[in-house]
């Protein structure tokens, strides 16, 4: 039951900054964004001592330790890829825009001459 006040109590803190940052439309606007960032800060802290909020900090941290095994691929692998798709992208604009010309002389045929 607790847990379940607390995540509530964030939930408002955010509401509450995401407020301030209205509620101060004349401040200046490091004031406004100040004023959401503190709530977004002390929400985080509220959620974070929740059982919930624990998990996942523990699974943020497993996700970390997940990425630094991945074997991310080289320079010039990413810049032949992204080639390929380009050049795959191009070739199916055509293709679609011959498909496209087509179907409107098939339409404008089918019409006929007055149409």
């Amino acid at each position: 039951m607790a847990d379940k006040i607390k995540m509530v109590l964030a939930v408002l803190l955010v509401i509450a900054g995401i407020a301030g940052f209205y509620l101060l439309k004349d401040g200046a606007l490091i004031l406004r964004v100040a004023s959401v960032l503190a709530g977004l800060a002390a929400a985080a802290l509220v959620a974070w001592t929740t059982a919930p909020g624990r998990e996942f900090f523990v699974f943020a941290q497993e996700s970390v330790v997940e990425t630094k095994k991945v074997v991310w691929p080289s320079r010039k692998e990413t810049v032949q890829t992204t080639g390929m798709v380009l050049a795959f992208v191009l070739v199916m604009a055509i293709f679609l825009w011959i498909v496209d010309a087509l179907l409107v002389w098939g339409v404008k045929f089918l019409m006929g001459p007055g149409a």
